[in-house]
């Protein structure tokens, strides 16, 4: 491996480290409840007022964790659903992922009955039912054995797959209570409503996992992300690989959005600008990945949630004015 590259991509991770840093800063020092940036070090260790103390703890910093985290689950997600399909505008909002996994917290929100201090816990594994059925039905409609997996069928048929899911959503909108309604229409909208640690305990444990794993597969990843025939000629077992690893994407996206919303274009943005950065190698962008999808949710929410007040503006929102215009750039080019 080129040492000049593995270098630069140490210098990013710790650049990465740092705006993320300083984000947090910000993040805890600025909003509607007072608490100034004098205040947060004396706040922090402990020596804050009991206002302080709540408004940094049980408001801020919960929210920003769980920004993070997802962020970083989304931007994972999208580099490995790139990476199986071969496809740069591969992103498990821009191909239906999110909406799946939507459709499911929509039916258990509206019409389950919940416990409240359980409602953290159980998202993520109804949104990961609602991901894991919508990706088997884009998947099997995406592959021939002819060809393999066709990669702009897949993003087509996840396109079109989405576009059914949402309307599918309003469907079933139009006939629940006004409150339910519109909690769901905040989570269309990408607002993050994950504000508590029990919020922070259902996101972090994937990412414990997935992380690790997705870096020891990166060599499968190298492989699947060049042909089919490649991969086979090398030993890797294909089906049992791409089976894992589009799993490991489901799970990744559908805890972010249980927690975050149906958030787009941060799976599609951040595995990108990394390979722009440190190249195609799994081993060298997986990182930069991860910690740029973090913090570009991170800076979205930040933005958007301090303008406009009392509400603000959902983070979903705030990504999307960079997005969209970058999802239309890639399209054109590819």
């Amino acid at each position: 491996m080129n040492p000049a590259l593995v270098r630069k991509q140490r210098i990013i991770v710790i650049a990465l480290f740092l705006l993320i840093v300083a984000t947090i800063v910000v993040g805890m020092g600025i909003g509607q409840s007072s608490l100034s940036f004098n205040r947060l070090l004396p706040t922090l260790f402990g020596h804050g007022t009991f206002m302080e103390h709540f408004v940094l703890y049980e408001l801020r910093l919960p929210r920003i964790v769980v920004t993070l985290l997802s962020g970083m689950a989304l931007a994972l997600s999208g580099a490995i659903l790139q990476s199986l399909s071969r496809n740069d505008l591969a992103d498990p909002g821009v191909i239906g992922i999110n909406a799946g996994a939507g459709v499911g917290v929509a039916v258990f929100f509206l019409y389950a009955p919940i416990e409240p201090g359980s409602l953290a816990y159980l998202l993520p594994v109804v949104a990961f039912a609602g991901a894991f059925l919508t990706a088997c039905l884009i998947y099997v409609f995406s592959y021939s054995k002819a060809e393999g997996l066709q990669p702009t069928r897949l993003v087509l048929i996840g396109i079109g797959v989405a576009t059914s899911l949402s309307g599918l959503m309003f469907v079933i909108m139009s006939s629940a209570e006004r409150e339910k309604v519109d909690f769901i229409s905040k989570w269309l909208a990408g607002s993050i409503w994950g504000t508590d640690w029990p919020s922070v305990l259902s996101v972090l444990p994937w990412l414990i996992v997935l992380i690790p794993f997705a870096l020891m597969r990166s060599n499968s990843l190298n492989l699947l992300s060049m042909h089919e025939s490649v991969a086979v000629s090398t030993g890797v077992s294909v089906s049992r690989e791409r089976i894992l690893l589009l799993l490991s994407a489901v799970a990744l996206a559908a805890s972010a959005v249980s927690v975050s919303g149906a958030i787009t274009f941060v799976g599609l943005m951040a595995p990108h600008i990394a390979k722009a950065l440190v190249g195609p190698r799994h081993q060298m962008f997986i990182p930069v990945s991860v910690l740029m999808g973090g913090w570009l949710l991170l800076l979205a929410d930040t933005i958007g949630h301090n303008i406009a007040p009392p509400d603000g503006v959902a983070a979903g929102i705030v990504v999307a004015f960079i997005g969209a215009p970058y999802f239309i750039y890639l399209l054109l080019r590819k």
